[in-house]
């Protein structure tokens, strides 16, 4: 079976790199006068990851000019880059494991990710994704298209069912608008309700490979 993995949230730890890069960029912003100083709770920044960057400037201050947004998301990029580097990566307790496991049961796996292709390597480098993954397939690749479009564009070129494992809507979306059988990681970035059309819902990443086992059957 062919396993496309969402990576922030569903096996990336990503608050620990996102939250200090977000508070630096937020930081500019107040110095710049565009904001007023305030401290975010970990669901309020957690909500945008899954979002392409774009998407997530977009709807967090459509009040702003492209320039100004891809200033502050430039920020985010180069402090993120900096705590990689500084070995502040880390995926969740028990991925690895879960990983090997679906790896050892025969499994192929896909990474899909709403992600620059950098953001990728950087993260492939730190905590060697490829000794899980396959094939990597990043949004800032396809002009960050929807996950459903990116898809298709590879869908041909792996025998075998899939199924979409991921903790957002943009993971079910692509589960759902290609008739694919998804699991739903509710211990993630997203709410339950975006979870809705999930064929399982698991609660920590180590049940996914039964989860796996039982969609197979």
């Amino acid at each position: 079976m062919n396993l496309i993995f969402d990576f922030d949230g569903t096996i990336n730890n990503s608050m620990r790199t996102y939250r200090p890069a977000f508070e630096k960029a937020y930081k500019c912003l107040v110095d710049d006068g565009l904001a007023q100083p305030r401290r975010f709770s970990d669901s309020e920044l957690s909500y945008w990851l899954g979002f392409t960057g774009a998407e997530m400037w977009a709807k967090f201050r459509p009040d702003l000019s492209v320039e100004k947004r891809d200033k502050y998301r430039g920020i985010i990029g180069l402090e993120t880059e900096r705590l990689i580097r500084l070995g502040r990566a880390a995926l969740f307790d028990g991925a690895r494991e879960a990983l090997d496991k679906l790896k050892a049961d025969g499994h192929t796996l896909i990474f899909l990710s709403n992600c620059r292709r950098a953001y990728m390597e950087l993260h492939n480098s730190a905590l060697g994704l490829d000794r899980y993954f396959d094939f990597f397939y990043c949004a800032g690749d396809f002009d960050n298209i929807p996950k459903f479009e990116i898809f298709r564009k590879f869908k041909d070129e792996h025998s075998g069912g899939y199924i979409v494992i991921g903790d957002r809507f943009h993971d079910m979306e692509t589960a759902v608008k290609n008739g694919l059988k998804s699991i739903g990681c509710a211990y993630g970035y997203g709410c339950l309700d975006e979870l809705r059309d999930a064929d399982i819902i698991v609660n920590d990443v180590s049940e996914i490979p039964a989860a796996v086992k039982t969609l197979c059957r």
